[in-house]
C-alpha cells in the first residue's frame, strides 16, 4: 500500500512539475476601437463616444440648506448616435435625470444632479454611474462632493 501511495504522490509531483514548465499563452484582449485615418491623417474612432466637460463637481463649503443642483455636461464625439442606458447614484439621496433619447454626432448633452440632503452638516462625497453605448468608455464615474457647515449667526 506505501507503494501506490509513493508512486501516486511522485505522478502527482512530476504532472504539476510538468504543467508549471508549459508556456502559457496570453488571453486574448477585447478588439480595440475601430480608428479611421481623416484626410488630416487624424485617427477618428468609429461609434458613438462621450467626452464630459468634468467629472467631478464639488460644491464647496456651503451653509445648511443650500441648492444641492449641479449639472454634468458632455458631448458625443464618436460618428454615430450616444445612448445614456443607465446613470445610477451610489445612494438615494442623490438624483440624477437624464434623457434616453440619442445623442447624435457632434451633439450635447447633460444630466441635471441633485444632492437633496444640504441640510446635513458635515462633508459628503457622492457617486454616480453612467453606462452608455460609447465604444471607448462605456461606463464612467462621476463624482459630488462638498461641506455643509451650520449657518452663521
Amino acid at each position: 500500500m506505501k507503494k501506490v501511495i509513493f508512486i501516486f504522490a511522485i505522478v502527482c509531483l512530476a504532472t504539476t512539475w510538468g504543467q508549471a514548465q508549459t508556456a502559457k499563452t496570453p488571453a486574448k484582449k477585447a478588439p480595440a476601437a475601430t480608428t479611421k485615418t481623416t484626410p488630416s491623417s487624424q485617427p477618428q474612432v468609429q461609434g458613438p463616444m462621450i467626452v464630459f466637460e468634468k467629472t467631478t463637481h464639488d460644491y464647496g463649503t456651503v451653509p445648511v440648506g443650500s441648492n444641492g443642483d449641479c449639472v454634468f455636461k458632455f458631448k458625443n464625439t464618436g460618428n454615430e448616435p450616444l445612448i445614456l442606458m443607465q446613470v445610477t447614484p451610489s445612494c438615494g439621496c442623490t438624483t440624477p435625470t437624464w434623457s434616453s433619447e440619442p445623442i447624435m454626432p457632434g451633439k450635447e448633452g447633460s444630466i441635471p444632479v441633485t444632492y437633496t440632503h444640504m441640510n446635513n452638516v458635515g462633508s459628503f462625497s457622492k457617486t454616480i454611474t453612467v453606462r452608455s453605448n460609447s465604444v471607448t468608455n462605456g461606463t464612467i464615474l462621476l463624482t459630488i462632493t462638498g461641506n455643509i457647515i451650520e449657518k452663521a449667526k
